[in-house]
């Protein structure tokens, strides 16, 4: 069946979530109070509404309580909105609320007022490019809890052409290697690692690991 999500707020991060979700052939209603933008959304959105959420009939008719995520991604555009729509979401049965905050004083203010999860994509994006800067083999790091993070990373050079038994990354570095991003005959795959798996040049892992023990691969020797 395909999820239904409701986004409210059609500033960059709101506008960037619906599109890449109705690419992924979610089901989106974007709602925002501004004409222009909800013109923009209809070009890719299921359904795109103009109206301010903060009304509660309006809301209510965009049937939060029938969607399997509502987004609150008003943040800094009006702190007063972001809360009151956050409440008002979660006041007529929505299944899992999601909210943006920039601040922490907002963040702490959507959870008390029921958000299932608050996201900061500033703060998130400012710490990924942080890692990316400091480790150039880092691609990505996602927070997998409070002690674990799944990283995609290149291996070094000394690392190519052995095998992951022979490297021995669980013993030696706490490091867990759970899928490699290769090329084959000019296609991208994902392939699930064998302990004879030799590390190819433009191989990508995908790793497992707690904390910063991923990035000692890339001083590997």
């Amino acid at each position: 069946m395909t999820q239904q999500v409701l986004i409210v707020g059609l500033g960059q991060f709101g506008m960037a979530l619906a599109r890449s979700l109705s690419s992924q052939g979610v089901d989106v209603l974007a709602v925002d109070a501004k004409e222009d933008l909800v013109q923009q959304a209809a070009g890719f959105a299921a359904e795109a509404a103009c109206f301010n959420a903060m009304d509660e009939d309006a809301l209510a008719r965009a049937a939060p309580e029938r969607r399997d995520i509502c987004v609150c991604a008003i943040g800094d555009e009006s702190r007063e909105g972001a809360i009151v729509v956050t409440a008002l979401l979660r006041k007529m049965g929505a299944q899992r609320v999601v909210a943006r905050a920039t601040d922490e004083l907002l963040e702490r203010i959507l959870h008390l007022v029921g958000a299932h999860e608050v996201v900061n994509p500033e703060r998130a994006f400012g710490e990924r490019l942080a890692t990316r800067m400091l480790y150039s083999g880092v691609l990505e790091e996602v927070p997998l809890g409070e002690d674990l993070v799944l990283t995609e990373l290149r291996p070094p050079q000394a690392m190519l052409g052995r095998n992951l038994k022979e490297l021995q990354l669980p013993t030696r570095v706490g490091v867990n290697v759970v899928a490699i991003r290769r090329v084959v005959e000019g296609r991208g795959t994902v392939e699930l690692p064998e302990p004879d798996t030799v590390l190819q040049t433009d191989d990508i892992l995908v790793v497992v690991s707690r904390s910063d023990a991923a990035r000692q691969l890339v001083d590997w020797v």
